[in-house]
């Protein structure tokens, strides 16, 4: 164990000793999650919408005062008037406006009449968050034109009454688990797997062939470093994040100590996985070739940042395979939901799978030469 320990020493002193590594492990994911949980999740304001009224009834007026009060309260959309139909299409396709609203002729004539009047919403679907959140609203303010001036004292529709179980979640809190996963697994590839073979590429390892360390020593000793400087990157992104998010009753002791248990457990099986993707490699450009890659399959299938349940079928199979996956639904559990762990004991349970197995391999594919 001596011999292993030493090894967690050098490397924790180069770690020490590298202000932009312990930059990029430390404080890279807490702007990501800043710049991110603010550019994404938000509702949808100040969206331009043209408005073509062909009518110029009083119902139609009814339809444009409606439409002028979102754009001064809600400001989903900011209306602006045209006054041909084919000057605001042409608008929307150069994306000058996000959609465009058609009053039709005799709207006014055929509301009155009850003949189902039509209104025409054409939105710019390129963008479906910007056209769902017009299009949803839109719906909204139909809805109010059809309810009845006066309502029954009696209503017979069914209705829906949405009960929030947990305080509101913003986007920040939702991005939350994700980047104290990603800090972790940058920690993993800069300070576990890229050190590693920059040490072989510098004929560093020789030295250890000299001494009668063991091949399981060796592992031991680079894998716990590797942990160690995990555990800080994931406690400090975690702390902070969580601060920054303002995630309610965070300080809690057992809540601590359970989230610690968990950024220990997600070190341990992403510092394995990396050490048992580079057991085998002695070129020190592949790490740097792989990395962009492997945060692409490991980090976006995850569910940090969009729902798991939006995937198409191929890509759910693949992010049951993920050990992210567990570590971000483990860590949005436990931040936000609060329910202790054992609400996580699958997640648990695939980390430390995932452990024993990248740990067991990366052993068996080490190879004590030079």
């Amino acid at each position: 164990m001596k011999r292993a320990l030493a090894l967690v020493e050098r490397d924790m002193r180069k770690f020490r000793r590298s202000p932009a590594l312990m930059f990029a492990s430390l404080v890279l994911p807490l702007v990501q999650l800043v710049i991110l949980g603010n550019a994404f999740g938000g509702n949808i304001k100040n969206a331009i919408l043209g408005v073509v009224n062909l009518d110029h009834g009083p119902q139609s007026v009814d339809v444009l005062e409606r439409v002028r009060a979102v754009g001064a309260n809600a400001r989903t959309f900011i209306p602006t008037d045209y006054q041909d139909q084919g000057v605001a299409i042409d608008d929307l396709r150069k994306g000058e406006l996000d959609g465009v609203l058609i009053i039709p002729q005799h709207y006014s004539r055929d509301l009155l009449e009850q003949h189902q009047p039509h209104l025409a919403l054409i939105t710019d679907n390129t963008d479906r968050s910007v056209a769902g959140a017009i299009g949803s609203q839109m719906l909204d303010l139909v809805a109010s034109i059809n309810a009845p001036t006066v309502a029954p004292r009696e209503p017979q529709q069914a209705r829906l009454d949405v009960v929030e179980v947990y305080p509101y979640v913003n986007y920040i809190k939702y991005l939350l688990p994700g980047s104290v996963a990603l800090a972790i697994f940058v920690t993993a590839m800069i300070g576990g797997g890229m050190l590693f073979i920059d040490d072989k590429a510098r004929g560093l390892h020789e030295g250890y062939m000299m001494t009668p360390i063991t091949k399981w020593e060796l592992i031991l000793g680079f894998n716990l470093s590797g942990v160690i400087k995990g555990v800080l990157a994931g406690e400090t992104v975690l702390v902070l994040g969580a601060v920054i998010a303002q995630v309610p009753d965070f300080f809690k002791p057992i809540r601590l100590l359970e989230l610690t248990v968990l950024v220990m457990l997600t070190s341990i099986a992403l510092i394995g996985l990396m050490f048992f993707i580079m057991a085998r490699i002695s070129d020190p450009l592949v790490p740097r070739a792989i990395f962009g890659v492997l945060n692409t399959l490991l980090f976006f299938p995850s569910g940090a940042v969009y729902p798991i349940a939006g995937f198409p079928a191929w890509l759910r199979v693949m992010s049951k395979c993920d050990p992210f996956t567990y570590a971000v639904h483990g860590f949005r559990t436990l931040l936000l939901k609060n329910v202790g762990l054992a609400g996580v004991t699958t997640d648990v349970f695939a980390l430390t799978l995932t452990s024993v197995a990248v740990l067991s391999g990366a052993t068996l594919l080490f190879r004590r030469t030079l």
